[in-house]
């Protein structure tokens, strides 16, 4: 989708740093984990957890952002509404609402810490929805499409027809390319099956 992230990045300029450093997001995971380890009485201050959380998010590693909610002790939990805030984005997530998952990003006013992350978690949800869109239907109607992508009507169909996608003004329908098929990728059995599970799940909603 690399014309309607062209598209992305001129409206929304920083969405795009965290998403694209996946090793620097592994490396910053790997700090707080090891701050949350090493705080006293194994509980750490509620910066590290918001920013741990949402980078799970991001990385969409749901097993390791439901455990850390969990471990999350309670009077902290309720003492900061970010946290919350942040786990409402990741419940969207695991029930792959993409709609609401752009609502839960922009319904909360976040702090400079998480902000960056949130949005780039918004860019790399819409890149996902619109491959998911590429590979699920042979039409959608424009405001189906501008749904999953999070973006308004005009803006979703503009980056549609620049991605070499077919809109139909008389009928308002968006008709995708089919993607070509990758070569056969060398990954784990259990990557293959997430995404199995993310395209099946998608088609169902």
């Amino acid at each position: 989708a690399g014309s309607l992230l062209s598209l992305l990045e001129m409206k929304m300029p920083s969405l795009v740093t965290m998403a694209e450093n996946p090793v620097s997001n592994k490396k910053l995971i790997h700090q707080l984990e090891n701050q949350e380890l090493e705080a006293p009485g194994g509980i750490a201050t509620p910066q590290v957890y918001a920013q741990l959380l949402a980078l799970y998010l991001l990385q969409n590693d749901m097993n390791n952002a439901r455990y850390l909610w969990k471990r999350i002790p309670s009077a902290i939990k309720s003492a900061n509404l970010e946290l919350g805030g942040i786990w409402s984005v990741g419940q969207r997530i695991w029930q792959r609402d993409f709609p609401q998952i752009y609502a839960a990003v922009c319904a909360q006013q976040w702090s400079e810490t998480i902000q960056p992350i949130m949005e780039s978690l918004r860019d790399t949800t819409r890149r996902r929805a619109f491959g998911l869109v590429a590979q699920a239907y042979t039409s959608i109607s424009a405001d189906d499409f501008a749904a999953f992508v999070g973006l308004p009507v005009e803006e979703a169909v503009k980056g549609a027809i620049e991605q070499g996608w077919q809109a139909d003004p008389a009928t308002q329908m968006v008709i995708p390319r089919k993607p070509e098929p990758p070569p056969v990728p060398l990954i784990p059995n259990e990557q293959q099956l997430a995404r199995l599970t993310d395209y099946v799940a998608f088609l169902e909603n």
